[in-house]
């Protein structure tokens, strides 16, 4: 039996924060807004954002979902694309990720509420 990963210990380096940290500062809190409606956490507590690059013309996010078929992905999507435009201020796309989200991904802590560990 293996024993499970610590929530928090699987969170993204986003590449943008070396070369932008104040605009990754700002998404990372504009993004706290982008709610799973399933389960009532936002986007960044979850870990759906896996990496950002911000170039001077353009923005991209590689985003994941907690399931292959989240009936509430394509709108968590397109909420992350414009509010990410909003913020950083030039066109961004969302790249969907085919990682397979686990409890890890979430910010420390939050995984002890659902008693998983």
């Amino acid at each position: 039996m293996t024993t499970p990963t610590p929530p928090g210990s699987n969170q993204p380096v986003w590449q943008a924060e070396s070369e932008h940290p104040e605009l990754c500062a700002a998404l990372r809190d504009g993004l706290r807004e982008v709610i799973d409606p399933e389960i009532g956490l936002n986007i960044i507590q979850l870990g759906l954002i896996r990496d950002v690059t911000i170039e001077a013309d353009h923005a991209l996010i590689r985003m994941i979902l907690t399931t292959p078929f989240c009936p509430y992905g394509p709108a968590m999507i397109e909420s992350t694309r414009q509010k990410a435009e909003s913020i950083l201020e030039r066109p961004t796309h969302v790249d969907l990720g085919l990682d397979v989200w686990d409890f890890s991904m979430m910010e420390e802590g939050l995984a002890d509420d659902w008693g998983l560990f």
